[in-house]
């Protein structure tokens, strides 16, 4: 019998997917390295804007609607500590089929389950938030009002700022970017994985699921990695001039939470840039691991993130409700036996797609439906048949509610806000989504994404709407979908795996 290839998946947290391209300041000569080995997704994008439902899609296949996890599940008012009853994911798969399971590095699925639930032999390293906590879902527990709002919020606004820090009364001093040798433990994280990898003995394939935290904010790089770019002239994007003047005010009310001067903007982007290095530092450092051990050649790599971060786009940073390009796109590579090397793939591709990708890669039988499709045919060269022409998003907000639901093409992005009115741009001759043209004339687009989400929401369980008319927002409501003579609702039940 022919002896299943090995697995390794390396997930950032929270990089721009520009940070890969030849384009960017970002210096990365690892990544540039592996590319050329590997294949670059051009359009990949994540369901959510936050961690914990980005990821619970990665492992199970599914959006927020079908996993049940809708934002950070570690946070006194989460919708949500954890998954369905009865949602795999696939590491499980890969366990029932005799794979050696590995994690290290931050988790985010769940409060209720850890890896060790979920399909993983060994955990080396979890990283776990400062504010997570396993309490039940309903159980009253102030956390923040004794753990953050203490002394350290008795500030006032004329106090000393130091570079680089925003202050503002009543809350603690938030420091926006530094320098730290080790941030989030990252370091720790892969020392751990490499040092597995160079004792391992057994014969059987092994997964492992590699986690960092950066370059999540705040950002703290290591000096060595901020140094390389002191001759780097950083530029402000194009989009830092949008006023947002004709975009949702919770946009406006978020961006002035980052009260920066334009150095104090240009030196996060630096700090984030130089996070980038060191992430990549870290990547090189596993994938020399596993050339020096001989594996490399018998293992599928996969570098990717779980959500983006607006780097100065629009003047905003981290990630959100502002439903742009930067919170959604992801940076995707994946190497391998038997898949094309140097090679781009220009296809709408998912964080979804990853679970059902992995199980075909490990000659293992799908027991569980997923609504990502397996992404072996793009790696390989080959087109399928049929594959998706939009990307959907579903957002309940992160810990600030507000329920958000998009879809987009190569050509119209369309944003349905509850809290607001809602947005549709022209992708082709406005890439950077600086002018929001929703209330010119193009209803014909707007009734036509509509009927899309619709069809998505059903297809997908996702009850975000009743025909009550206080919450009736959607310029057309649910019923337009049967005006399509091969609307089949029956085919499209909530759970079931579907093509676009």
């Amino acid at each position: 019998m022919k002896k299943k290839k090995n697995i390794l998946v390396f997930m950032t947290d929270q990089q721009n997917a520009e940070t890969i391209y030849d384009r960017s300041a970002a210096i990365t000569p690892n990544i540039d390295k592996f590319r050329k080995r590997a294949v670059r997704f051009d359009n990949a994008y994540t369901t959510s804007p936050h961690c914990c439902p980005s990821r619970a899609g990665f492992f199970s296949g599914l959006y927020p609607s079908q996993h049940n996890v809708w934002n950070n599940v570690e946070v006194d008012n989460t919708l949500s500590r954890g998954l369905f009853d009865g949602i795999k994911l696939f590491p499980q798969s890969l366990k029932e089929a005799g794979y050696s399971t590995i994690f290290a590095g931050k988790w985010h699925v769940s409060s209720n389950e850890g890896p060790l639930d979920r399909g993983f032999d060994k955990v080396l390293r979890e990283y776990v938030s400062n504010y997570g906590r396993m309490e039940p879902l309903n159980k009253p527990y102030f956390h923040d009002w004794d753990e953050v709002y203490d002394d350290k919020t008795k500030i006032k606004l004329d106090d000393t700022k130091d570079f680089g820090e925003i202050i503002r009364e009543g809350y603690p001093k938030y420091k926006q970017f530094g320098v730290e040798e080790n941030p989030f433990g990252d370091s720790d994280t892969v020392n751990l994985v490499c040092k597995d990898i160079k004792n391992r003995e057994l014969d059987e394939p092994f997964f492992y699921y590699v986690g960092t935290t950066g370059p999540h904010d705040p950002y703290f790089p290591p000096q060595r990695f901020l140094d390389l770019y002191k001759d780097v002239k950083i530029e402000l994007p194009e989009s830092f001039a949008d006023d947002m003047i004709d975009k949702p005010a919770l946009y406006r009310r978020t961006r002035d939470c980052f009260k920066l001067t334009e150095q104090e903007q240009k030196e996060s982007i630096k700090r984030y840039l130089a996070f980038i290095s060191y992430e990549d530092s870290l990547f090189g450092q596993i994938v020399d691991t596993l050339e020096e051990k001989g594996l490399f050649d018998d293992t599928y790599v996969m570098y990717l993130t779980d959500h983006g971060d607006y780097l100065a786009n629009h003047r905003l940073w981290a990630k959100g409700l502002p439903c742009f390009e930067e919170a959604y796109r992801i940076p995707v590579l994946v190497a391998g036996p038997g898949l094309q090397k140097n090679s781009s793939c220009d296809s709408l591709v998912s964080i979804v797609d990853f679970a059902p990708t992995i199980l075909e890669l490990a000659n293992i039988k799908q027991d569980f439906k997923t609504q990502g499709d397996s992404l072996v045919p793009l790696l390989k060269g080959e087109q399928p048949e049929y594959w998706r022409t939009e990307i959907f998003t579903q957002t309940n907000g992160n810990e600030i509610y507000g329920i958000q639901r998009a879809v987009w093409n190569k050509k119209w992005k369309y944003v349905l806000n509850t809290f607001d009115y809602d947005e549709l741009y022209d992708r082709e001759n406005d890439p950077n989504e600086m002018n929001n043209i929703i209330n010119e004339d193009h209803e014909d687009v707007v009734k036509d994404m509509c009927k899309k989400l619709w069809k998505f929401a059903r297809q997908t369980g996702d009850s975000f709407t009743c025909p009550y008319i206080m919450v009736s927002l959607a310029p057309y409501g649910p019923g337009i979908v049967w005006e399509d003579e091969d609307w089949d609702p029956i085919s499209s039940l909530p759970g079931e795996k579907t093509r676009n």
